[in-house]
């Protein structure tokens, strides 16, 4: 359930609305000063998220929404933060350092609304940490305190519209999880059931009446039409707003080209793609090469350059969380180059290597329809 894991950060600015007595949360001008920090964060604008929270932490020194905020900095600056040693556990500080802080202020095991949503939001990041690292036991760990300050969280979903991200996110993936991954339908007795098609809903109210959680809404209702439901031309309206209101972010840009090729819209993903190309360190070279591989196979209809660019894509590294499934893409377009040059068994055996990679249905299917 990373992807759960993942989206409990913005729990903690979701309780604006709630009947509490929380300093913070009844003070506009701060809860303005965080919404600017996520934004500048989004949108790669480090220095600028880092005057912003200075004014936070000199308003309410050591509470838990500095360490978070600062933690997120990290997060997006270091993207993927795991393949950085000295960043991930400056990371993995700053979360403690958390934790810590809301012990101090709310008590151990408090039931504060404040304390829940601090507590989710780091034992989440922690757990996911841990995960791509490797420590399943340390991860499995946080994942259960994380997840038990979730059911606390779930009780107040009524209270604020930012929770149609976050139960959108439950009730769909609570549901789709074991489909993909049937070894955790024991474990998955024991939560409560979701509703795929309520989830959608929820999410989309969420890219509509959220706030602070506009942006997560968005990118993974996307994902979800991308991966799962195999709509790209239902992603592209989500992403198109995500790249209109954070367009220094490369992620953003580059599941928007994404987006565009697998729903046929190439004249904009040509477009696009050209800015993409500057991105050219971490995993970024990678999706460009299968988008260009992409882009000259179907829109250009050159398969001698499509597959230039596919080898290209395999010979870059990939990144298990982001880019994974674009090796996918390049072992599926060499396949259907190979099949239409007639070399059938070249066209198996590059199918066969998409599947070792491959996780969006519509690539698994195709991958598996091919005789």
């Amino acid at each position: 359930m990373q992807n759960i894991l993942r989206i409990l950060f913005l729990f903690l600015c979701s309780s604006i609305s709630f009947d509490t007595q929380a300093q913070l949360l009844n003070d506009p001008a701060t809860l303005k000063n965080v919404q600017n920090s996520l934004d500048k964060i989004y949108n790669y604008e480090f220095d600028e998220a880092e005057t912003f929270i200075s004014l936070v932490e000199k308003k309410y020194p050591d509470h838990p929404v500095s360490h978070i905020l600062d933690s997120f900095i990290l997060f997006w600056k270091y993207l993927p933060i795991k393949d950085n040693p000295a960043k991930s556990k400056e990371y993995v500080r700053k979360l403690d350092l958390c934790l810590q802080a809301i012990n101090k202020k709310y008590g151990k095991n408090s039931l504060d609304p404040e304390a829940v949503f601090y507590t989710m939001v780091a034992r989440g990041y922690l757990a996911m940490m841990y995960n791509y690292r490797g420590e399943m036991m340390n991860a499995a760990g946080e994942g259960k305190k994380a997840y038990n300050a979730f059911v606390e969280g779930l009780k107040l979903i009524s209270k604020n519209p930012e929770f149609y991200f976050t139960s959108g996110m439950y009730n769909y993936y609570v549901e789709v999880y074991p489909e993909e991954h049937p070894i955790v339908k024991p474990v998955l007795l024991f939560f409560k059931s979701g509703d795929k098609a309520l989830g959608l809903k929820q999410m989309d109210l969420g890219t509509k009446m959220g706030t602070i959680t506009k942006a997560e809404s968005c990118f993974y209702i996307s994902h979800v039409y991308l991966k799962y439901e195999s709509k790209p031309e239902k992603a592209v309206s989500y992403m198109e707003k995500l790249v209109s209101l954070y367009p220094k972010n490369p992620l953003f840009l580059m599941k928007n080209i994404e987006a565009q090729l697998l729903s046929g819209r190439y004249d904009v993903a040509r477009k696009e793609l050209a800015d993409f190309k500057k991105y050219n360190t971490g995993f970024y070279p990678l999706a460009f090469h299968s988008f260009q591989g992409l882009l000259d196979e179907k829109a250009e209809r050159n398969d001698a350059a499509a597959q230039r660019e596919y080898l290209l894509a395999l010979k870059a590294p990939h990144d298990a969380q982001y880019t994974k499934e674009y090796h996918a893409f390049a072992y599926a377009g060499l396949a259907r180059i190979a099949a239409r040059a007639g070399n059938k068994s070249k066209a198996k055996d590059y199918y066969k290597k998409c599947l070792e990679k491959a996780e969006y249905r519509s690539v698994i299917k195709e991958a598996k329809a091919f005789k």
